[in-house]
């Protein structure tokens, strides 16, 4: 995809941080722009800002398969068929996986895995039955490849929309939908406050909110990209097909190193013949399936 303008994006996550610079750098571009969040308050204050009759806000939960349906209906009534869909919402729980509730994780998985599916699963039948091609991005994180203790559920996630968005990716290539994961580091955003948003029923946790913790985020999250660049780099990675959307360059070594150490974990020797028959078929498959989403 070269040309936005025209186009209907919904971003969900869209009030602020990376979803709001998307918004401002699509209306730029000439695109019609739905803001999809759980905050009303901060919708108001985005479109406030945004002052462009291309942009509507639309408060919904995207956890919710009934509150995003309704969403995508009303998007497309007032802006027309959307055709860039940005699954960016997300929280964060700064706790280890043995620390954590049933609740943590139907709250981490059902905005930031669930909430994706749910995009994919209501945007992605429309686009291919319109055939006019389109775009989706999600956004995963360098929490997608590199997993520490500490945000376990998060990191757990986020390597599922990884997955999911390059299966994805090769499924839509030959109906003209190209699909990108979005891979940032430090962000200026507001995601340190996921609490402010955890819904009550699922509030048993595994581990007392720390709020000097949050305290000292927050300023971490003030020394973050800027989310307008983190925009601008998202647009030329779908403008030039890249699957990965690489933003903050600090990582490039530590993915070296922790390939290496992958590569490193392989034993020697071969596989019986019969079952390298089998993985040559599937090799082959998956690079041409690799090329034609790349349009090589």
């Amino acid at each position: 995809m070269k040309d936005f303008a025209g186009r209907t994006a919904f971003i969900t996550g869209g009030a602020n941080g990376i979803g709001l610079g998307l918004a401002r750098a699509l209306l730029a571009e000439g695109a019609k722009v739905a803001i999809a969040d759980i905050r009303q308050e901060a919708i108001d204050a985005a479109l406030e800002t945004l002052d462009n009759q291309q942009a509507v806000g639309i408060r919904m939960d995207v956890s919710s398969r009934a509150e995003f349906a309704d969403a995508a209906d009303e998007a497309e009534d007032r802006l027309g068929p959307v055709s860039l869909l940005f699954n960016n919402a997300g929280i964060n729980l700064f706790q280890t996986i043995d620390e954590s509730t049933y609740d943590d994780w139907d709250w981490v998985l059902g905005v930031n895995l669930h909430g994706v599916i749910n995009g994919v699963q209501i945007f992605v039948p429309r686009m291919k039955e319109r055939g006019k091609g389109g775009h989706v991005v999600n956004t995963a994180s360098m929490a997608s490849f590199l997993a520490g203790p500490v945000p376990g559920i998060y990191n757990t996630a986020k390597f599922a929309v990884r997955g999911l968005s390059e299966s994805l990716r090769y499924s839509l290539a030959p109906h003209g939908i190209g699909v990108s994961a979005l891979c940032p580091g430090l962000v200026k955003t507001h995601i340190y406050a996921s609490d402010d948003v955890r819904p009550e029923a699922l509030n048993a946790r595994g581990k007392p909110v720390d709020a000097s913790f949050n305290a000292q985020l927050a300023k971490v999250h003030e020394a973050g990209m800027e989310p307008d660049e983190v925009a601008a780099k998202t647009l030329q990675s779908i403008r030039d097909n890249k699957f990965y959307i690489f933003t903050h360059p600090e990582f490039r070594d530590e993915l070296r190193e922790v390939f290496d150490e992958i590569i490193a974990d392989y034993p020697p020797g071969d596989a019986p013949i019969e079952r390298l028959a089998f993985e040559r078929g599937r090799r082959e498959n998956y690079r041409k399936a690799r090329a034609a989403a790349r349009g090589k």
